[in-house]
């Protein structure tokens, strides 16, 4: 595919990062994103960590399943994946013969990292009896050695589709593999890995929130440590705090989860207001990460298409069996 080109604003070399930027500059940039959306037939997805002015220029904003489930129905030519690059693996696998594209190819993922391929592959061939159910925060190489694939709105459902006679080995997440444990009842082995965000929030800081507002619930995600899930009104994804907040005849919410997702609720919810649950330190409810996706960036990787993600068809073809194992089962009444 040519690469579309759109020309910059008379007199401008280069748009200015969203540090130097006053909203009319982005505001340009953003109308400048959408002309070049619709010269490459693309379509944008971003998840709810994202920065707002991404957000709001995206064609779908959701959660790791909403997301993949959106790959999958998409006929653009073009994915542009406002994510971490494991959210766009997954889109590629999905899409083998589309072009994929990430603002930041630097945009990784602690959980991700946590779990090696090799590290997984001697384990299990320690023991040929697991049955390996892998949080979709991993790479496609971990992907194609799992059984299942699951995300936080989905994995209690996943876990109580597992086979009844396989010892259950859950990675990367070992706080998410916990709460769903306490759902299902069913044991598992945990992987020792966690997302360096949701670890932050601890017990003492929850509870002193919550003695500032009363009356408000809190709602936190799973990947959040057992001390503060167990403080909590409401445990889920990304996604079901959505629903959840509509819902609730709460005035003000709290939200333990990455920064981005009060964006897409404060939309959401206009008459609402939320409360970003404090951290012990300054800016750790903040993915580095997420945060490495910038308006400029995804301008500048729509006009020369780069960086883009490939893999041989050899691993597309082994991590895509547990992907769509898992949207099977997540579509079952």
């Amino acid at each position: 595919m040519a690469n579309a080109t759109v020309s910059l604003p008379a007199g401008v070399d280069r748009f200015p990062t969203r540090e130097q930027s006053p909203k009319g500059n982005l505001d340009a940039l953003s109308r400048e994103i959408l002309v070049l959306k619709r010269k490459l037939n693309a379509v944008i997805l971003a998840h709810n960590y994202q920065v707002p002015e991404i957000q709001d220029v995206a064609d779908y904003v959701g959660d790791s399943l909403g997301l993949a489930q959106q790959a999958v129905r998409t006929s653009a030519d073009v994915i542009v994946f406002c994510g971490v690059h494991f959210m766009a693996e997954t889109a590629k696998i999905l899409n083998p013969g589309k072009v994929v594209i990430l603002p930041d190819r630097d945009a990784g993922c602690s959980l991700e990292e946590s779990c090696p391929a090799d590290q997984l592959a001697a384990r299990q061939a320690a023991n040929p009896n697991l049955y390996t159910i892998a949080y979709i925060n991993c790479s496609a190489a971990v992907k194609a050695l799992s059984d299942v694939i699951c995300t936080s709105g989905n994995a209690v459902k996943i876990v109580e589709a597992a086979p009844k006679d396989r010892e259950l080995l859950f990675v990367p997440d070992e706080n998410l593999g916990a709460w769903v444990m306490e759902q299902t009842g069913r044991p598992m082995t945990l992987w020792q890995g966690n997302c360096y965000v949701h670890v932050e929030w601890t017990h003492g800081v929850i509870t002193r929130i919550r003695e500032e507002h009363p009356g408000a619930p809190l709602v936190a995600h799973p990947e959040c440590t057992q001390a503060v899930r167990m403080l909590a009104d409401e445990v889920c994804s990304t996604e079901k705090m959505i629903g959840y907040c509509k819902a609730s005849p709460a005035q003000a919410i709290i939200i333990a989860t990455e920064i981005g997702m009060l964006h897409r609720l404060k939309k959401e919810c206009p008459d609402k207001d939320f409360i970003a649950a404090p951290t012990e330190h300054c800016k750790c409810n903040e993915c580095r990460f997420m945060k490495l996706n910038t308006l400029e960036k995804l301008y500048d990787c729509m006009e020369d298409l780069q960086p883009r993600v490939e893999m041989p068809d050899d691993l597309i073809n082994r991590a895509r069996a547990p992907i769509e194992r898992m949207l099977e089962i997540s579509a079952r009444p």
